[in-house]
């Protein structure tokens, strides 16, 4: 098992990469929207990996973090969804979007990526919810701290913004970047459209 390499960045290519460590070439699947895009030809980077083998394949997938490599593992615990379905979605989705939409059972986020119908957006949610809440420690008390309760004025902020079409991992998201407290609903409302736009 390879847990992880470090060494050049030799090849990019369209979501994968090719590390060069002693004359040898690693070549692995990563998320497309990786920091390891950032870097140049040529670069030291690491990798967290993880190795897939099957009877008729043997792939490897590389992670900046281990945040990001324990929720491929997790998508890929939810059945019907394999190791392409799972890198597809970190591809589409930041992680910390991923993990609201999941916890806030916001399965229309999820269908952004590419291969993930309804159904499968709906069955990782169940599936994973509890397991997201309990490994990333976000738990009731710093969700309601995020987004405040359903009767205060970012409640009804996103309640709003829903309501102009907005999925309510978006909604959070925005909410949750807005420093200000005791503003309204509306001026709530105003300053995540900004951040929205």
């Amino acid at each position: 098992m390879i847990h992880f390499i470090r060494g050049k960045l030799a090849i990019i290519n369209s979501g994968s990469i090719v590390i060069e460590n002693n004359g040898i070439g690693y070549g692995m699947t990563v998320p497309e929207n990786s920091p390891f895009f950032l870097a140049k030809e040529g670069e030291e980077v690491f990798a967290y990996t993880s190795m897939i083998v099957r009877e008729d394949d043997i792939s490897l997938y590389g992670f900046s973090d281990r945040e990001t490599q324990r929720m491929f593992h997790r998508l890929m615990s939810v059945s019907g969804v394999g190791a392409k379905a799972a890198m597809a979605i970190l591809s589409a989705l930041p992680l910390q979007e991923l993990i609201r939409a999941i916890l806030f059972e916001d399965a229309a986020t999820l269908t952004r990526a590419n291969g993930i119908g309804k159904k499968s957006a709906q069955r990782i949610v169940l599936e994973l919810k509890d397991k997201v809440e309990a490994a990333d420690g976000l738990n009731a008390g710093s969700v309601q701290a995020l987004t405040g309760s359903a009767t205060d004025a970012r409640g009804e902020a996103a309640d709003g913004l829903m309501a102009l079409g907005y999925t309510k991992s978006e909604a959070l998201t925005a909410l949750s970047k807005i420093p200000e407290e005791e503003l309204s609903a509306e001026e709530y409302i105003k300053k995540a459209l900004k951040r929205l736009m």
